[in-house]
């Protein structure tokens, strides 16, 4: 008999945890994963999930005014239920988090509905006062949104609530400009709010190539969104009619419906009792981990947003699975971070891969760009001025394609076949002997000037 209760002992089953317990249990360890709330993570019940559903219904509010100039006779006046959405995509979050409780009960893991905190180095307190022991702790616990510190902060929201509001706001302040901030601005945008984007600094979505953030910046604002730049919060007053004014430094106040704050994440590692194990944190309170995961306690590994190094999905998942097939599987894997595709499901959207062009002059010296920058021919049917805007950046001395960035329509769904030819060191020659796919929006990738 094992002098562990478990070989494996999760805390979080978000994305990453739920993979790593999966995969733990079909090598055949006894695995226990503890969840708080519900399984499933921030992607799946709060975050990127029920985010693009509601991306896509409020995309509708623009297809339908394009729709007559296709032909279709749509009344001007569509009736749009926000409860339904919103209720549509609850419903939708609820059969995920089902699917993920039943592929981690059917693979052989128990979960453990309950808060789990760190005692020692294998050992698990649960809210109950309930003491497990494991031979391997994983802390996959992710993240949670920061609340800027001002007078009257507790009057505004997160994300995490805005997947549950009664109404849509008609005026909306959202405090941020990284992906999360532009991509509310747009579903709120086009159910029909006023939305102002206010930010501390002069830049929107830093980390993205700057010609395609500046596209972005100048459709959001012909479509009528509002930025505020240079601004950070003096204070927020709940007026006597319930609406908000917000205070801030270098502009006017606000006042609006609703105040979101976007203004990144922090690591859910306060109060886990990891310092009772030895466990060192960063200066964001970020669990420090090597290259296999593993914390500064050796019995102890952390994956997915706790660690703050890539805080996306897929790269959760693909920790949790290296994790797993390293310590169960026999599987020597060390997660790949070169090269990882990442989208903005803003309107219109997004996307990259690689290094940008500042980047790449940085690292490389040489380089050329490419680009194509037109109408899409849906675009052009339906009236919209509306460009899209595609960029290669390419090493000047050996040719090879070092970054694909791009804002359009679909561009998420085209860079996830262009982040393949970018990870395998495809030469611009490469992308010009491909014959393009007509018409299409994805052939200028094998067309650029």
């Amino acid at each position: 008999m094992s002098e562990f209760d478990y070989d494996l002992f999760v805390i979080g089953a978000g994305s990453g945890g739920t993979r790593a317990s999966r995969v733990a249990a079909a090598h055949g360890a006894r695995v226990a994963v503890a969840e708080e709330y519900r399984v499933g993570g921030t992607c799946v019940i709060r975050g990127c999930v029920p985010k693009k559903l509601l991306v896509y219904g409020a995309h509708f509010a623009e297809d339908l005014r394009d729709a007559r100039h296709f032909g279709w006779d749509v009344p001007p006046d569509c009736a749009f239920s926000w409860p339904r959405l919103r209720d549509n995509v609850l419903k939708e979050v609820d059969r995920i988090n089902q699917a993920y409780t039943t592929t981690l009960e059917s693979n052989g893991a128990e979960i453990i509905h309950q808060r789990a905190t760190v005692s020692g180095p294998n050992e698990v307190t649960l809210a109950d006062g309930t003491k497990k022991t494991a031979k391997t702790i994983l802390i996959a616990v992710g993240a949670h949104p920061a609340i800027p510190e001002c007078p009257g902060h507790e009057h505004g929201i997160t994300s995490n609530e805005a997947f549950h509001l009664e109404a849509v706001p008609k005026r909306v302040l959202i405090a941020g400009a990284g992906y999360i901030a532009n991509e509310f601005a747009g579903i709120f945008h086009q159910l029909g709010a006023h939305v102002i984007l206010m930010n501390r600094t002069k830049d929107i979505l830093r980390g993205y190539d700057l010609q395609i953030r500046d596209r972005l910046l100048q459709i959001s604002m012909m479509k009528g969104l509002e930025f505020r730049f240079d601004a950070t919060f003096q204070g927020i007053e709940k007026l006597d009619d319930g609406c908000l004014k917000v205070s801030m430094a270098n502009h006017e106040p606000a006042v609006v419906d609703m105040v979101m704050f976007a203004t990144g994440r922090k690591p859910n590692t306060h109060g886990l009792g990891l310092d009772t194990a030895g466990v060192e944190l960063d200066d964001m309170g970020a669990v420090k981990v090597d290259d296999h995961n593993r914390s500064t306690c050796p019995s102890i590994y952390a994956i997915g947003d706790v660690t703050n190094r890539i805080q996306l999905t897929p790269i959760a998942i693909r920790e949790g699975q290296a994790f797993a097939d390293n310590l169960f599987g026999g599987k020597a894997t060390v997660v790949d971070y070169d090269c990882v595709p990442s989208a903005v499901f803003s309107h219109p959207p997004i996307a990259g891969v690689g290094m940008t062009e500042a980047e790449a002059r940085q690292k490389l010296g040489s380089v050329k760009v490419y680009s194509s920058d037109f109408r899409p021919m849906k675009n052009v049917l339906a009236g919209r001025d509306e460009r899209a805007l595609y960029k290669m950046v390419c090493d000047g001395e050996t040719d090879r394609v070092v970054g694909i960035h791009m804002i359009g329509p679909e561009v998420a769904e085209i860079i996830q076949s262009a982040a393949v030819a970018v990870k395998a060191g495809l030469t611009k020659a490469q992308f010009d002997a491909t014959v393009a796919l007509h018409p299409t929006m994805a052939e200028e990738l094998v067309l650029l000037k």
